[in-house]
């Protein structure tokens, strides 16, 4: 029976799905893998394991071998090469006054191309720059443009929390977010505080959307007027992780209420007959 294994195979990288074949592989081995660019060197992040019965079954690359002592010492030549490359590139898009912002290289497992990632606002005429590295490594070169959520991705760093950024630490894709997530969780619109370091929305804003969506549900909205054992009056604020509501009083005084302090069937039907 096959088992899934998880292979990293850039640093703070999406993790990749392989066949483990006949290896028995631990978290931390170094393997040497198929993918569609050739060969590459990556890195256990999860044991393997036998699939999800309940999911249906799509072919997989299989482990090629473990990585040897030619394979490490590749490896850290072919980082090294990374570093100058990117000492050189960086170094020839400021003598041509570039638009860009070089963000990393990285190349191939078996040298046959160098990628040059790259951020920028708009396009960028870089022909002179890709003969300039051609020059001066004899090698394929392919510049690729990112943008700014893919450029946090690589270059890491800390968020507002203090933590490391989600996107280089465990999140393998970008999933959309919206100013309505923001509004939905009572955050303040203040863009320094809900943007991340890529100056785009958090992605944590993502992480209890689902929640706050369904604790609002079959609670009054801010502007209801309800009948509370403290009398009636009208939703002001809702505090959804106290499960809370402050109501305003007929008699203008301000009061929190719990969710069990509603007395439902009256007010809320009265109003709506008014409507």
């Amino acid at each position: 029976m096959r088992k899934i294994v998880g292979i990293q195979l850039r640093k703070h990288g999406k993790v990749y799905h392989f066949d483990s074949g006949h290896f028995v592989l631990k978290i931390g081995d170094k393997v040497v893998v198929n993918t569609e660019q050739g060969q590459a060197l990556g890195v256990v992040c999860f044991e393997p394991k036998s699939p999800d019965a309940n999911l249906p079954e799509r072919p997989l690359k299989k482990v090629y071998r473990m990585a040897n002592k030619q394979d490490l010492e590749r490896f850290e030549k072919k980082s090294e090469l990374e570093k100058e490359v990117y000492k050189f590139c960086y170094k020839k898009i400021k003598e041509r006054s570039l638009p860009m912002c070089l963000v990393s290289v990285e190349r191939l497992f078996d040298g046959s191309k160098i990628m040059v990632y790259f951020s920028a606002d708009g396009r960028v005429d870089f022909r002179e720059l890709v003969k300039d590295l051609v020059k001066e490594f004899h090698t394929r070169i392919e510049m690729r443009q990112i943008g700014v959520r893919h450029q946090a991705k690589m270059v890491g760093g800390l968020g507002a929390c203090g933590r490391q950024l989600c996107c280089s630490s465990f999140l393998n894709n970008f999933e959309p977010v919206s100013i309505r997530m923001a509004k939905k969780q009572n955050l303040s619109l203040n863009p320094s505080k809900i943007s991340g370091m890529c100056g785009r929305l958090m992605c944590c804003l993502t992480y209890e959307y689902d929640y706050y969506n369904d604790a609002r549900k079959n609670i009054p909205k801010i502007g209801k007027k309800v009948n509370t054992t403290k009398g009636k009056g009208k939703v002001i604020r809702q505090n959804l992780l106290r499960e809370t509501l402050t109501v305003m009083l007929d008699s203008r005084e301000e009061v929190e209420i719990s969710y069990r302090d509603i007395i439902k069937g009256d007010s809320s039907k009265k109003d709506k007959r008014k409507e």
